[in-house]
């Protein structure tokens, strides 16, 4: 068989149990080689959890994964040598200096001396840390030492490469920057699973996208196929009087069939449209039943409406497993 046949990730009815808590409740999994694979969710959806069983970081309960052909429990020393990991947390030592640091990881790693510190340099020109590399760690920002956190772990390119939230606390111009090398890498010969919670990230970057709730997968496809499910636009409605959402809602259902979004804060509705031509018809039925409008627009469906439009939240709502999942993962 064809090597790049074998898929990057398999897995099938992944299930890991904290207490009470199923933090993944049978997961599947199928990432292709040479390619970006989106995990979307909200804070404590399983997100970590899953990354930390392929990467044979905790044992599943359930369930089965292998990674480029390789069983991650049975063979889990073989997977280890095949992928790369950079977690939500820095793994770097605070009593080193930015080269120090890399350096030590390129000598772990194999490198000679001299390629290593040649590593280590081009790592921190790539993130915009050259000025800062013989500066003691305790002097970084929060957005340096994530940089340095991102660079050690490309010290050794993997064939897959795991980043969980790859980008949380970086300015937007570093942002861009990890976004052109997350390219970069498919583009070298790397596979990539990134987990985030931007959904923008994951509309510029994925090739397919798995949407993550509650440990389950709850919608997976191409960013196009995700919006699709959500109709060929969306009506955003903000009533002037929020008391009038119930009777909104029921209007909209009652005319074109479909649930809307609604957000009782905001006064907001979202409404999923295969056809934008009956618009005018909605609208005009809710002015003949007196729901007063202070603004509304039709746009196509961005990832965030289709966020909503299949968990019912938004994918910065947070639960109460998102401390459970995090420190297990920790532990």
């Amino acid at each position: 068989m064809n090597s790049s046949a074998v898929p990057a990730i398999e897995a099938e009815g992944l299930v890991k149990v904290f207490g009470d808590n199923r933090a993944v409740d049978g997961v599947d999994l199928v990432v292709r080689q040479g390619s970006v694979y989106g995990v979307l969710g909200p804070n404590g959806a399983g997100k970590t959890t899953t990354i930390s069983m392929l990467a044979t970081l905790l044992k599943p309960d359930g369930g089965s994964a292998r990674v480029l052909g390789r069983d991650v429990v049975k063979e889990a020393a073989a997977v280890r040598a095949l992928i790369g990991v950079t977690g939500q947390y820095a793994s770097v030592d605070e009593t080193l200096s930015a080269t120090e640091n890399l350096v030590v990881f390129g000598r772990l790693l194999g490198l000679p001396g001299r390629q290593a510190r040649a590593k280590a340099a081009d790592l921190l020109e790539r993130f915009s840390l050259t000025e800062a590399a013989k500066r003691p760690l305790k002097k970084f920002s929060g957005g340096m030492r994530r940089r340095l956190d991102l660079a050690a772990s490309l010290i050794a390119q993997p064939p897959l490469i795991f980043l969980d939230e790859p980008t949380t606390g970086l300015d937007p111009r570093t942002r861009a920057q990890m976004w052109d090398t997350i390219r970069e890498l498919v583009t070298t010969g790397s596979t990539v699973l990134l987990t985030t919670q931007y959904l923008d990230e994951a509309d510029q970057l994925a090739d397919r996208i798995a949407v993550i709730d509650r440990g389950r997968v709850v919608a997976e496809g191409t960013s196009d196929d995700l919006k699709a499910s959500v109709g060929t636009a969306s009506l955003q409605l903000r009533l002037v009087d929020p008391h009038d959402l119930a009777v909104a809602e029921a209007r909209i259902r009652a005319r074109v069939g479909v649930q809307p979004v609604a957000s009782a804060e905001r006064a907001w509705l979202t409404v999923p449209l295969q056809d934008p031509e009956r618009v005018t018809d909605l609208l005009v039925d809710l002015r003949d039943s007196g729901i007063r409008l202070a603004e509304f627009g039709v746009q196509k469906p961005t990832l965030d409406e289709v966020f909503l439009a299949i968990t019912g939240h938004g994918a910065d709502h947070e639960n109460a497993a998102a401390e459970a999942e995090k420190d297990e993962v920790m532990a």
